[in-house]
């Protein structure tokens, strides 16, 4: 159940940044849903979640503003791996400490870390190829939708992920699923209009 929780947390960091690693130190924090591994546990520091919630405000209203959220999501491609492997490797230490003590009173295993930001990257990427063609085909205003239903499924990821880790099973490949059919909608919807204009200009001539 650990595994999959860590896989929850590090999917959703791939659509936010910030809410996994807010979830996962209030959940820490003020709840016995989660207990962070040994190492991990300055992210349920009031500092650090009253640091994490002002740049989700930035993170907010910069994703839905159409060119600036492009921008945005080019210096996400940096954080938001980033955030997958520390919400993977706190999550998933106490699994990591069940196999190898040393490697838990290090924070959790490197590879957990890495498996964390790889998950988190594939995410990150789908998003951040989608959205310039959402911007284009809808001249903007899809950015707060999108950005909107983005943020939704990582809050909803991140709980799921922690109270009945075993439907990340389901959700994630849903998720993916989502993004590939968003994907193909979208090319769809540009190649119409490339054959309307196309057309329009063959009746000109």
């Amino acid at each position: 159940m650990e595994i999959l929780t860590a896989i929850g947390m590090a999917s959703s960091a791939g659509l936010n940044a910030y809410i996994p690693l807010i979830v996962a130190g209030l959940l820490a924090r003020y709840t016995g849903l989660l207990t962070l591994g040994p190492g991990w546990e300055w992210l349920e520091n009031p500092w650090t979640l009253g640091l994490l919630g002002v740049l989700l405000v930035i993170e907010f209203f910069a994703d839905k503003i159409p060119a600036v959220d492009s921008v945005n999501d080019v210096i996400q491609t940096v954080v938001r791996p980033a955030s997958g492997g520390i919400v993977f490797g706190a999550s998933g230490t106490a699994l990591a400490a069940e196999a190898t003590a040393a490697d838990a009173g290090d924070g959790g295993s490197v590879w957990m870390v890495v498996a964390g930001a790889v998950i988190a990257l594939v995410f990150h990427g789908a998003k951040a190829l989608l959205r310039p063609v959402v911007n284009t085909l809808t001249a903007g205003v899809g950015a707060p939708v999108a950005s909107t239903a983005e943020d939704t499924a990582s809050v909803l990821m991140s709980l799921l992920a922690v109270v009945v880790p075993i439907l990340v099973l389901v959700f994630v490949p849903l998720l993916l699923l989502g993004v590939v059919w968003a994907r193909r909608r979208v090319r769809l919807r540009r190649e119409r209009k490339t054959d309307r204009r196309t057309a329009g200009k063959d009746l000109i001539e």
